[in-house]
């Protein structure tokens, strides 16, 4: 396989030794590959492809009812186009952030967790709950699953993850449109160059294409294989490994003369979890770390709960909100 390919890994493959051995690779050379032998019903995608589309030809007002200003600390609902940031810039998409649907019982939304709540779902388009929500169980499933490679590529157990970190995972989910760009948005990004925060995003695409991966060579694309979906590595994995598994920067633009949909599903460590290096990963020098780094910032030197860096991360993004939905409590 070329240098600046990403491989694609069969999950339902008979032979595991192989999947593990081209989850490692993938690792180390780009942080990225696709999946497939996933498991999940095409039937659920469609769902939520459907119910997708409804939601985003809702008129302004109705999608405004739903806005995260109504999300509270659990940071749900719906943000307008250019209404999030990276590194700065306003990406030229608008969105719907979800998650896992906590009630008020549960002891997290009890304690007064960020992120932790319930979701916010447009009236005018009631069938989108029962999509997202599947969805993001099949999703649960299959990063448990990817997770379990990923173990046991390190020489790891394979449920190494799920007992240190993800017994209870904080799900974070995104459904994401970029329209066509007007002619003088026609080269700004839809989502400019970033990393993601967890430890493991797995993503699904439309058709469109215009997601791009940075290699030691430059970018090159990820474009939508049918049945499959992307998974790229995230920060922890970074400073877990050392820098050994790379949280690789990408990037979005929409070229393809129409509306493009994105999915992507971040399967982060539990909220309050600590997140140290793996027992004999190299130390990466912090200083040579962050001047690599697209934001200038060292996954390598951080201290606190996986909590604490995610709020400082998303206050960023949306810094208009920071200072009233997500301090620590």
């Amino acid at each position: 396989m070329p240098i600046d390919s990403l491989p694609v890994v069969d999950l339902s493959a008979p032979d595991q030794r192989a999947c593990v051995e081209a989850v490692r690779v993938a690792s180390e050379r780009h942080g990225f590959f696709y999946i497939t032998g996933h498991g999940v019903d095409p039937a659920v995608e469609h769902r939520l492809e459907q119910a997708t589309a409804r939601f985003f030809a809702l008129p302004l007002e109705a999608k405004q009812r739903i806005s995260m200003a109504h999300g509270g600390r659990a940071w749900r609902g719906w943000f307008p186009l250019g209404g999030e940031l990276t590194s700065g810039a306003a990406d030229l998409k608008e969105g719907l952030y979800l998650g896992e649907e906590l009630g008020p019982d549960d002891a997290r939304v009890r304690a007064d967790w960020p992120m932790h709540g319930a979701n916010l779902f447009p009236a005018e388009v009631p069938e989108l709950r029962a999509a997202v929500l599947d969805f993001i169980a099949a999703q649960t499933r299959v990063s448990h699953a990817v997770m379990r490679a990923i173990a046991l590529s390190l020489g790891l157990e394979a449920d190494f993850f799920e007992r240190r970190l993800t017994r209870k995972p904080l799900p974070l989910f995104r459904i994401f449109h970029y329209p066509q760009p007007s002619a003088t948005e026609a080269s700004g990004w839809g989502v400019g160059e970033h990393t993601d925060y967890g430890l493991l995003t797995v993503l699904k695409q439309d058709d469109c294409g215009g997601l791009e991966v940075k290699t030691p060579s430059g970018w090159i694309e990820a474009p939508p294989i049918p049945q499959t979906f992307v998974c790229n590595l995230g920060d922890m994995l970074d400073r877990m490994t050392g820098g050994r598994y790379r949280s690789t920067p990408h990037r979005v633009r929409n070229t393809s003369g129409r509306s493009r949909y994105s999915w992507p599903f971040f399967f982060d460590p539990a909220f309050d979890a600590e997140v140290v290096p793996l027992p004999g990963a190299l130390a990466r020098p912090v200083e040579r770390d962050a001047a690599e780094r697209w934001d200038r910032a060292s996954v390598h030197g951080l201290s606190g709960t996986y909590g604490e860096y995610l709020v400082s991360k998303v206050s960023k993004v949306f810094p208009h909100l920071a200072t009233t939905a997500l301090p620590l409590p």
